[in-house]
């Protein structure tokens, strides 16, 4: 299975990026591979608008299942609902690494419309 963070740099040890739409990138680890993958998401940063229903379709890209983040917007949320990713949201201060940990633990709390 494939999980996707937003991320404020390239490893584990990476802070998870608050902003959904706006992140610096995504971080896709892979646990059948234990494989993780940076994905830039800088077209976005300053992006006019759209920039969270155009990073949902770049998740659902990355054949991800679950989402991690510090928030999603109202539009991306449909998009990815519709798409059956999960969403976990109030990932902010961690790093990577924990952001898995606390999923694995059931500690996150799941993004709600």
């Amino acid at each position: 299975m494939k999980i996707a963070f937003t991320s404020r740099g390239k490893g584990w040890d990476s802070k998870i990026d608050p902003r959904f739409g706006r992140a610096e990138g995504f971080l896709i680890f892979d646990d059948t591979k234990n494989e993780l993958v940076w994905n830039d998401n800088s077209q976005n940063v300053n992006a006019a608008h759209g920039a969270g229903t155009q990073a949902a379709q770049h998740i659902i890209n990355s054949e991800a299942k679950v989402l991690i983040t510090g928030s999603v917007g109202p539009k991306a949320f449909d998009v990815l609902n519709m798409a059956k990713i999960e969403m976990f949201e109030g990932a902010n201060d961690l790093t990577i690494k924990e952001a898995l940990e606390k999923y694995k633990n059931n500690e996150l709390s799941k993004a709600e419309k």
